[in-house]
């Protein structure tokens, strides 16, 4: 699946320009990523721009104390003579901008999704990293990079979130290994912790209370599902991003083999189209491969895609595909 470690750092010392993305939509260990990579780069004495459009700002309360340098929302005009890094981004087409997609790009693909279609000139995709953030730890210690309370702090955002805060099935040795390590190198523990879990919006709360009040268990409860409209969101004045953690709510739910949250996408162009985030219990239903089948991706335990297909036939689309895995047919 990957071409190796040190031909990623061959090419990070090689290069002197670098455009770095992620996918759309990034989370912690997208954009804890992404601003690592650029500090570290940017130690080295390289020229790194980290890109992300303009319609993913503001970023999410919890992610806007993460430190970035030099970041643009439109591709830049020399993108041609850079080096494309990205960064936790499984397929290509997460990322819509259509610049650094083309033919003749120079791209590094760093990357810890098991379904990783292994698009770039170079790929470094490591399915047992618990996180993208920790292979960018590893890159780092290979380029002889200084561990600055920036650079552990972005990188720490990364682990912490793709582990579940240490509790997910992913957090190995070498996870524990890597937040020690950014512990000494002057990462505020708790200062992290509150920005990302802490001081929680009025209106999240209240969108958490719609979520919760609108779950839904089919097929003896191995599915347990529920749904966001607009209107919950414009109900309480909850941003988008205000969803996240709901369906973490409804994986704990005692006899769940899979969690969904169906929400509307807000936003221009977005009207009738629904993001769908599905968490797994445990290995008996391979989430990553009912996402890839609707268009998106992920990991085996988390995953999602979007969709325009209405709420009744999504729902029995995904009471079938889960059916199918733990092989017994759905209930009508």
């Amino acid at each position: 699946m990957s071409d190796g470690f040190d031909a990623v750092v061959a090419e990070l010392e090689r290069a002197e320009r670098f455009v770095l993305c992620t996918h759309e939509h990034p989370d912690g260990d997208a954009l804890g990523s992404l601003a690592a990579m650029q500090l570290a780069l940017t130690a080295l004495g390289k020229d790194a721009i980290a890109f992300m459009g303009a319609d993913e700002f503001p970023l999410p309360y919890e992610y806007r104390f993460i430190r970035f340098g030099r970041l643009v929302t439109e591709p830049p005009a020399d993108l041609a003579e850079r080096t494309i890094v990205f960064l936790d981004c499984g397929n290509i087409d997460r990322n819509p901008a259509d610049a650094l997609k083309g033919s003749d790009a120079h791209i590094i693909n760093v990357d810890h999704h098991h379904d990783n279609t292994c698009f770039g000139t170079v790929n470094l995709v490591d399915p047992h990293a618990s996180s993208t953030a920790e292979m960018v730890w590893r890159l780092c210690k290979a380029l002889g990079v200084p561990f600055t309370k920036d650079l552990a702090e972005a990188l720490y955002v990364g682990l912490v979130t793709d582990t579940g805060k240490f509790m997910y099935e992913n957090t190995g040795p070498e996870a524990h290994r890597m937040a020690a390590e950014l512990h000494e190198a002057g990462v505020d523990v708790q200062g992290v912790y509150r920005h990302l879990y802490e001081n929680v919006p009025a209106a999240k709360l209240d969108l958490l209370a719609r979520g919760l009040a609108n779950v839904q268990r089919f097929d003896g409860g191995a599915v347990t599902l529920s749904y966001l409209s607009k209107a919950d969101y414009e109900a309480v004045d909850a941003a988008a991003g205000y969803s996240e953690g709901v369906v973490d709510h409804l994986r704990a739910l005692q006899g769940t083999a899979v969690a969904a949250l169906v929400r509307d996408q807000l936003g221009p162009g977005r009207d009738g189209t629904r993001k769908v985030s599905l968490r797994a219990t445990d290995d008996r239903v391979d989430v990553s491969k009912i996402a890839r089948a609707h268009g998106g991706g992920g990991h085996r335990r988390a995953a999602g895609f979007s969709t325009a297909a209405a709420l009744p036939e999504l729902v029995e689309a995904l009471r079938r595909d889960v059916a199918e895995q733990l092989g017994s047919p759905a209930a009508a």
